[in-house]
This record gives structure tokens, C-alpha cells and sequence, in this order.
């Protein structure tokens, strides 16, 4: 198993608006900006093959996007390359990281100095939620694919274990950058499965207080 101590103190980083890479799962990427299919060709030659995914953040003042506080970085456990140059990859997520500071070079892509302290649960065993009422989230979840015209595999849905589900869910689901953020910022999976409730009762609401929607 990896340890804290085996992370590197320094990463690269891709700032992808909406995409959300949580510990123990995976994330399918379609790679063909040439920044960024250097960034992989880079990242394949290092020991961890890490790649840092940051939703990014307007910063007042700045020229360009800033990146959130906090990210995860997911190692590159599947790569193929298309006829047309193109990378498909697959990131599996390993552990977040708060950014400390943006590192100068000449890569044209983003790197940054990053610390792993207070994520050590992340390289962890699959978390448990114990007040996980699933009868309750599963019918809240079907009226929001209904309100969204989703469609969905219930039965497989419902033998997920906790942890797949709600990441998952956490994941896939069309969400703001800022909710994305607060899902990944979530000191639990209780935690997170308890927003990812509130944002699906939200929009049950049609995005305002009141009584939801029947």
C-alpha cells in the first residue's frame, strides 16, 4: 500500500472545470490539447505517474484562471493513444492534496508544490457511512433522473456498496464547479453523501427554497 511518505512534494497539474476525481475511484479523460499531451508523456516517465486535477477558480486581478485550494491526484492506471495522436486515459484516485504554491519552468502546463498532510485517510480502506438511510436516498435520486430525463441501472445502483455509490454518483452527476468543490472537500463520505443529498433536494426545488417538487 502507498504511504503519505512515497507521495511527491511536487505534481502536475490539470485545471478541468467540472471534473471531480475522488480517492478509490476512477476517472476516464479524453486528452488533446498539446500542453497537456506533453503533460502525460512527462508524467508517464515519473515513478507514481500523479496527475493533479484542481477545478479552477477566478482570482480577482489575476490574468488567467486561478486553481481551488484543494485537489486530488490521480495515478495513470490505463493509456491508449488514438491514430490521430490523441490520449485516452484513466486516472485512479489516490489521494487529495492542498496546493501550497505554483511552481515556475518550462513546461507548458501547470505544476505545482503541494502537501498531502490531513488526506491520510484517503489511501485508506473504503469508507463506511452507518447512517446511510439508502431506501430513502435512492428514491430522492430517482425523482431527480426523472426531473433530468435520466435514465439508470437501478439494480446495480442499489448493490453498489456505499462508498462506489456515492462517489460515483458524486462524480457523474451535472453539477456547478462549486458543488464538484464541495463534494471533494468533504471530510467524509457521511459528509459528502449528506451534500450530494442537499444538491438533489435543490434541484428537486427547482433550485429555490420552498416545498420540493412532487
Amino acid at each position: 500500500m502507498i504511504q503519505q511518505s512515497d507521495l511527491p512534494d511536487t505534481i502536475a497539474i490539470f485545471p478541468l472545470s467540472g471534473a471531480l476525481l475522488l480517492p478509490r475511484s476512477r476517472l476516464p479523460l479524453h486528452i488533446f490539447e498539446p500542453r497537456y499531451l506533453q503533460m502525460i508523456e512527462d508524467c508517464l516517465k515519473t515513478p507514481g505517474r500523479l496527475i493533479g486535477m484542481v477545478q479552477p477558480n477566478v482570482v480577482p486581478g489575476r490574468e488567467g484562471p486561478g486553481l481551488q485550494t484543494i485537489g486530488c491526484a490521480g495515478r495513470i492506471t490505463q493509456f491508449s493513444e488514438t491514430e490521430d495522436g490523441r490520449y485516452m486515459i484513466t486516472l485512479a484516485g489516490m489521494s487529495r492534496f492542498r496546493v501550497v504554491k505554483e511552481v515556475d519552468g518550462f513546461a507548458p502546463y501547470r505544476r505545482c508544490d503541494v502537501s498531502w498532510d490531513g488526506f491520510e485517510r484517503d489511501l485508506g480502506k473504503d469508507e463506511q457511512d452507518c447512517t446511510f438511510d439508502r431506501d430513502t436516498f435512492l428514491n430522492k435520486l430517482s425523482r431527480y433522473f426523472d426531473a433530468r430525463n435520466l435514465s439508470a441501472d437501478w439494480d446495480t445502483l442499489q448493490e453498489a456498496d456505499d462508498e462506489l455509490l456515492i462517489n460515483s454518483l458524486s462524480m457523474m452527476l451535472d453539477l456547478d464547479s462549486e458543488d464538484k468543490q464541495a463534494l471533494l472537500e468533504a471530510p467524509s463520505l457521511s459528509t459528502r453523501r449528506e451534500t450530494l443529498l442537499t444538491l438533489i433536494e435543490y434541484t428537486l426545488r427547482g433550485g429555490q427554497e420552498g416545498e420540493m417538487m412532487n
